[in-house]
């Protein structure tokens, strides 16, 4: 079995190459060459955890696995990353242990990764302004894949706590664009894409603050209970997810599925855009939302994109088990 260290993954998988691993496994999950299993997700009554497994098959891609983790709100306090996790990989012809894999850098560039990818596919390619809902650990591999997609001029940034901008600050002014930090209603008025990244139970992004045309992002929702942005935002745009029954049970989409303000079959892969068989978006006008719930595959398609560069570099680490 080969391991690939957590402390060496920065270095090998750029955010290209994970912006071409999720992209592709979408579109086999939008063909059905790539299957996700029933996610568990549970608060551990411990340290205020939530831990958990994902886990699926790539047919296509030939990757089998699962990730184990989850979320430590404490961990900050103690120098460490809040979301830890670890991916297993497994030979899909013989069921054997292939490679462990240090999830955690691997966790927040497939996530930017697929936000990137909603933007690459639904916004507008005259988006201008940038906005940013959350400065945590992965707000800064967002904004620097969203940067990637669309010729922004400016970003704007909102927080529960302000002073935690600076990360995102830093970030822009290395990309070369302005930084300013704006309360939730200016961001509606303002920004024509916005990412939210946080871990919020409740909406901060009400439908009557986006102006028309915009195209929202939310990366956060990944378990019951979360929500990131108004139900009702949610039924007055076209919206697509990484997979849909997950996007229903875990993803922004549950609030206004519980609320019968959209039912299933308003909800659209990404998959089926990036494989040419939906169009996306319709009109300058029309509002997307992608719900990206974060699905097991990701994790499979970067971990596995990990491990050949690991090969390829002499660097992964062979044991016997």
């Amino acid at each position: 079995m080969l391991i690939i260290p957590e402390k060496i993954i920065p270095d090998l998988i750029s955010e290209q190459d994970a912006f071409t691993a999720v992209e592709a496994v979408f579109g086999a999950m939008a063909k059905k060459d790539a299957y996700n299993f029933p996610v568990i997700r549970e608060a551990i009554g411990h340290a205020d955890a939530l831990y958990g497994f994902k886990s699926g098959f790539d047919r296509a891609g030939q990757v089998l696995g699962l990730k184990s983790g989850g979320y430590w709100p404490g961990n900050m306090e103690k120098g460490l990353t809040n979301h830890q996790s670890t991916v297993f990989l497994f030979d899909p012809d013989t069921g054997r242990p292939h490679a462990m894999v240090g999830g955690n850098y691997l966790t927040a560039v497939r996530t930017a990764a697929a936000s990137a990818i909603s933007i690459k596919y639904l916004s507008r390619k005259d988006s201008k302004i940038l906005g940013m809902v959350g400065a945590g650990h992965q707000s800064t591999f967002q904004l620097r894949a969203a940067a990637a997609q669309r010729d922004f001029d400016k970003v704007i940034a909102w927080n529960v706590d302000p002073n935690m901008l600076g990360n995102l600050e830093k970030t822009a002014q290395e990309l070369g664009l302005p930084f300013e930090s704006v309360d939730r209603e200016t961001m509606g008025q303002q920004a024509d894409v916005i990412i939210t990244i946080t871990s919020c139970f409740e909406p901060l992004l009400m439908k009557d603050w986006i102006k028309p045309g915009t195209h929202i992002a939310c990366m956060g929702t990944d378990t019951k209970g979360k929500q990131e942005v108004d139900a009702n935002m949610v039924a007055a745009a076209t919206v697509f997810t990484d997979e849909i029954a997950q996007s229903i049970e875990i993803g922004e989409c549950q609030h206004a599925i519980a609320q019968g303000l959209i039912k299933e079959d308003d909800i659209n892969q990404i998959g089926d855009v990036i494989n040419g068989d939906h169009k996306g978006r319709s009109s300058d006008d029309e509002i997307t939302l992608f719900d990206g719930t974060g699905v097991g595959l990701q994790d499979l398609a970067v971990a596995d994109a990990a491990v050949r560069l690991a090969k390829d570099k002499g660097v992964a680490l062979g044991i016997d088990i």
